[in-house]
């Protein structure tokens, strides 16, 4: 068996390990990188095109990032949060595209941003979100409508057909954007592959992972196996990222970390109704958002989308969520049974315990007809024929499990890194916002685990060039803001 020495492994071939890789090769092209990936080829689970919402997670048109309290205050700082993490994505991939490296248009379209509600309380609720969100620069261009003349303008598709007796509210915000980050991965690890320390290995499995013992600086061996032939090898590595969506839980699990004890996943798959009518199509440009049921988890908050799939406009609604025993759209149905383990086992039952309203959803989404998931879609569009839409399976979310002392495990619906203490070796676990916020994420693993590194000038001076806004703060900063955001939306042609 082959043993090879690298100095990074990346566990997924995602958006996140690749642009993992493309922030490590900046700040040292000295580092000898390997990316492993199981499938035939890269961004082909939760990254491909299908498999994600492609909203361009800003907070503009999505209400779950703006909850009420238990005083019916509605708390922003969250959206503001997403929304400038998503501007340091931006900015990240505007150098590139200025560089040549990435090509706009391959990846990134302009499609307004939307949210859309019925009645006089969610109508209030929405009229109250926009009046404090305006407030802030990062959503100082945002509207809102009641008017019928407006909404057919913003809208018409959803507009027509549609009864006067319910109130109907919108937002709206004009240089939204849908990402097609299955493309963006690609281009990313296109430009990987041209550098002389990166090496890309497709079909490959990481059936094992454990730390070596040693003085200095941990190392972690992984070994590998090629689903093609059932060729083997190792692999020794100074650091390892697990960025392989539902599959980066078993691995951390495996890799013993203390960090990792107590946290266990939740699957949740989806379905999209998709249209490829051109005349429909045609009559509808925007991301339309509107509330979630009751208890509902954030991935199924149902929407309207103007997509770019393999290059075909296409609009899709949902997502249906459903529950399967699955970690990846590709995996095991015993992937949940696997990762049941003593060290979680807590976690879970407590999670199960608190979260019933859930499992009754997910019941009854799995028992859905296509006339049943139809009349949802009549919600927003209301002359809607079944016959110009068809189903297709979305991708695959694990939501975190983890530690609560009040309730034995909790359930999470955010993002998080797992990183043991010594910075070797991180894990991205969770779904939204997910791939909009990949430059964020990615940042918050180098100062985790490349902590002196990320303290030197070289490293600052890197990360200034790429991120302009980097070390500074867009919420706090409205003149920075415009000069970014200006930037920006010019770069990647998402000006209005």
């Amino acid at each position: 068996m082959a043993t090879s020495d690298i100095d990074v492994l990346l566990v997924g071939g995602g958006i996140m390990s690749a642009t993992l890789a493309v922030l490590l090769h900046r700040l040292d092209p000295t580092l000898h990188i390997c990316m492993v990936e199981q499938l035939a080829d890269v961004a082909l689970e939760s990254s491909d095109a299908l498999n994600n919402a492609g909203t361009g997670h800003a907070g503009y048109c999505e209400l779950n990032y703006t909850p009420a309290n238990r005083q019916g205050e509605i708390q922003i700082r969250r959206a503001l949060e997403i929304n400038a993490a998503f501007e340091t994505s931006l900015q990240c991939w505007s150098t590139l595209v200025k560089e040549g490296i990435l090509q706009a248009d391959g990846f990134i379209q302009r499609v307004p941003h939307m949210s859309a509600v019925w009645g006089a309380q969610d109508g209030a609720f929405l009229r109250k979100r926009y009046e404090l969100l305006r407030q802030h620069p990062l959503f100082a261009d945002m509207q809102w409508t009641q008017s019928s003349d407006t909404l057919a303008d913003w809208m018409p598709l959803m507009m027509t057909g549609r009864s006067t007796d319910v109130t109907m509210s919108a937002t709206r915000v004009a240089y939204g954007s849908d990402v097609n980050f299955g493309a963006l991965t690609r281009q990313l690890v296109a430009y990987l592959q041209k550098q002389p320390n990166f090496s890309l290995l497709t079909q490959t499995k990481v059936s094992a992972l454990k730390s070596l013992a040693g003085r200095g600086q941990r190392r972690w061996q992984a070994k590998l196996q090629q689903l093609a032939n059932g060729e083997k090898q190792t692999l020794q590595a100074s650091f390892v990222f697990l960025g392989a969506g539902g599959g980066a839980l078993p691995l951390l699990q495996q890799s013993g970390i203390p960090e990792a004890y107590g946290y266990g996943g939740f699957p949740v798959s989806g379905q999209w109704l998709i249209c490829q009518n051109a005349a429909l199509i045609g009559r509808h440009h925007a991301k339309v958002y509107s509330q979630a049921a009751v208890g509902a988890p954030p991935m199924s908050v149902p929407h309207l989308d103007t997509r770019m799939i393999q290059g075909q406009a296409a609009l899709m609604f949902g997502p249906y969520a459903g529950f399967t025993t699955r970690f990846l759209k590709q995996g095991s149905r015993f992937d949940l049974a696997k990762s049941v383990k003593l060290k979680n086992i807590k976690s879970l039952l407590g999670a199960g315990r608190h979260n019933l309203d859930l499992t009754k959803y997910l019941i009854k989404e799995v028992f859905q007809t296509h006339t049943q998931r139809m009349q949802a879609l009549r919600v927003f569009m209301p002359e809607a024929q079944e016959a110009d839409w068809h189903l297709a399976h979305a991708g695959q979310r694990v939501q975190i499990i983890k530690r609560c002392h009040q309730h034995w495990g909790k359930l999470e619906f955010g993002t998080e890194i797992v990183a043991s203490e010594d910075g070797s070796l991180a894990a991205l676990l969770g779904a939204s916002p997910g791939a909009s916020v990949s430059v964020k994420a990615m940042l918050d693993v180098l100062q985790r685990c490349f902590a002196p590194q990320m303290q030197t000038s070289a490293w600052k001076t890197t990360l200034k060039e790429l991120i302009p806004a980097y070390g500074e703060s867009l919420i706090d900063d409205a003149a920075l803001l415009h000069r970014v955001r200006s930037n920006t939306l010019s770069t990647l042609n998402l000006a209005g």
